[in-house]
């Protein structure tokens, strides 16, 4: 493929990380300090028709994520047929969050419970991994043979699945969208800092499916400075003041805003790629993670310290 291929992608994507809503309207509905005026702020906003409605926080996390899922459904339906697979590896995220909440309400005896809130399945269309094939499980016995059948591979024990799974698709980033890998890996090192700090063992699967994305050593890792000695300097730096697991709030704020950064970074691109594609719905993401955490805000009276750290 050349540059010529992407040019029309690139030209979308660039517009749609235009219609974002922004940090400035966000904070202006963080400040109201109440929901149903954090909601009149962000009517006029690009959030404001999935957001029309919302009752919950649930709600407008899951009417935001979809609204994201969906961007990058109409992105893919504008890039060439052969590059097709960013936007799938991008959209696999999606497909975890599906597979965890699924797992959550098998391993609760709910199979044939009407799901509500945040845990409806988002809808990956053409963009699913193994969705429509897993979909249809009753029970954690059958999900997990699924899985293991499935380009996802063996998640593990129920607990460990959520975990799991995400290295899996943060593995496949590193290994399929380049331009992902340094938020990849920093994504990885704090879900093994979690881990240690809340005093949870890494398991074997785990620490395979994380060997291309961190190596080995950090499995042998007992404290927070341990830890940051095992990775690659610019991984640990990931890290930084991370010595309880009530410091990993901040720097998974950090991540967000370099994640935007890089970003707008990929989006101001000359050349057409799959890069400003990335960019745009990196930039999206972030945004429909904001508008939520304004409405949190919000509703927990105006304060918000993870909204001052995503500048």
């Amino acid at each position: 493929m050349t540059s010529a291929d992407w040019v029309a992608a690139s030209t979308r994507a660039r517009a749609m990380a235009r219609g974002r809503v922004g940090a400035g309207a966000c904070r202006t509905a963080a400040a109201t300090g109440e929901w149903s005026a954090a909601l009149r702020v962000l009517a006029p906003t690009a959030a404001g028709p999935r957001l029309a409605g919302c009752r919950t926080l649930a709600e407008a996390d899951l009417a935001g994520r979809a609204a994201l899922v969906w961007s990058v459904r109409v992105l893919a339906g504008w890039i060439p047929a052969r590059g097709t697979g960013v936007v799938r590896a991008l959209a696999a995220g999606a497909e975890v969050a599906n597979l965890t909440a699924m797992a959550a309400r098998l391993a609760g005896g709910q199979a044939h419970v009407a799901v509500q809130d945040g845990d409806v399945p988002l809808d990956l269309g053409a963009l699913a991994t193994a969705w429509p094939r897993l979909s249809g499980a009753t029970s954690v016995a059958q999900l997990r043979e699924a899985l293991r059948r499935s380009p996802w591979g063996d998640p593990g024990s129920p607990e460990e699945l959520p975990d799991v799974l995400t290295a899996v698709w943060l593995r496949r980033l590193v290994a399929e969208v380049p331009a992902t890998r340094a938020w990849a890996r920093c994504a990885a090192a704090l879900l093994v800092a979690r881990r240690s700090l809340l005093d949870q063992p890494p398991v074997p699967r785990l620490v395979a499916v994380l060997g291309p994305v961190l190596g080995r050593s950090w499995s042998a890792a007992h404290t927070p400075d341990a830890l940051r000695s095992a990775l690659s300097p610019a991984v640990a730096r990931c890290l930084e003041g991370v010595t309880a697991a009530d410091d990993l709030w901040r720097a998974e704020a950090r991540l967000r805003g370099q994640v935007q950064a890089d970003g707008f970074g990929l989006l101001r691109r000359g050349v057409p790629g799959p890069d400003v594609v990335v960019g745009a719905v990196a930039v999206l993401a972030v945004d429909s993670w904001r508008v939520t955490a304004a409405l949190a805000a919000a509703a927990a009276g105006g304060a918000s310290e993870v909204l001052d750290v995503v500048a």
